[in-house]
């Protein structure tokens, strides 16, 4: 049987006893899972340690989370402040409303503190991370489509996505399919996911160059898919165009601008990921010395004649 549309699920929560098992939440979280995962790898490979992009999460997600519905509230404040609405939902994460400009703004600067704190180089973190956050991002779209939100305009293709009737903006109840973008972008981050990998391994890019050219893919898909949205947005029609599609072009024309000014500047790879290259030599040696260390034995505490030493007999 050939579907002729994309059904929408029936259930975004599922009732686990007591406690509700949210569709949104699931998909955020395999995503951040999956970013950690594959930053941790391309860290190591890079000259880091295990562990150090786990322990940069702990800053980097809580400020992305903040940073995500901070510019989400501020750029659909009516849907919670004004006549009629309760200001106390503007917290409520779980029903949606993250942007993906937010959390990558603080939470880049919750990795830079963490870094910091760690004495490791920010833009060898950007560019291992910068490929997993596609990847999260990827997971995270599912989540609107368990929400039925954030749909683009009606269409009669096969690949339509059906939304119900409470779910359709006014203007769009007569209409039953829409375009899904988020299967357009989910496709498009996975797209770009492949070639921030083959390009890093083909040119071995550096100082901030794999995250540039992160920035630059999804904005560059992000414009077209934001173009056909239809969800209602406070800051519509800016010069005619939505607030999302203008953020778009002007973080393409700076990543570029800067993937260029990066490459002629500073060409290769940073030489190490520490702050202190020095420093983390004699850590490490440190480390390897106290390891190779033969355990103290009972001859030690003796004395030249063979007897025990008085001042080791209190042991």
């Amino acid at each position: 049987m050939i579907l002729q549309s994309i059904p929408s699920p029936s259930d975004s929560v599922w009732e686990l006893g007591p406690l509700p098992i949210r569709a949104y939440a699931l998909c955020i979280i395999l995503g951040v899972v999956a970013a950690i995962w594959v930053g941790e790898k391309r860290w190591v490979a890079r000259g880091g340690k295990p562990g150090q992009i786990q322990d940069i999460a702990i800053w980097a997600i809580p400020f992305g989370l903040v940073g995500a519905r901070l510019y989400h509230v501020i750029s659909d404040y009516h849907l919670y402040f004004g006549e009629g609405k309760d200001p106390i939902t503007a917290l409520y994460v779980w029903r949606g409303g993250l942007s993906i400009w937010g959390a990558i703004a603080l939470g880049a600067l919750g990795a830079f503190i963490g870094a910091r704190t760690m004495g490791l180089r920010f833009t060898p973190i950007l560019d291992s991370l910068a490929p997993g956050v596609l990847l999260a991002q990827a997971f995270g779209r599912w989540g609107n489509y368990f929400n039925q939100e954030l749909f683009g305009k009606p269409t009669d293709k096969p690949w339509g996505l059906e939304i119900d009737v409470a779910n359709r903006p006014t203007g769009y109840l007569d209409h039953d399919t829409f375009h899904p973008t988020f299967l357009y972008e989910c496709v498009w981050n996975l797209g770009i996911f492949g070639i921030l990998i083959w390009a890093d391994a083909k040119f071995k890019l550096g100082f901030g160059r794999v995250m540039a050219l992160y920035v630059a893919g999804y904005t560059l898909g992000r414009g077209w898919i934001e173009y056909i949205r239809i969800d209602d947005v406070q800051m519509d029609d800016v010069f005619g165009l939505r607030l999302n599609v203008w953020t778009s072009i002007i973080l393409f024309v700076l990543s570029v601008a800067y993937f260029i000014w990066s490459t002629k500047r500073r060409p290769g790879r940073e030489e190490s990921v520490f702050l202190d290259p020095a420093a983390e030599s004699v850590d490490d040696a440190a480390g390897e010395s106290a390891d190779a260390a033969p355990a103290p034995t009972r001859d030690a505490d003796r004395g030249a004649d063979g007897g025990v030493d008085p001042e080791q007999s209190d042991r």
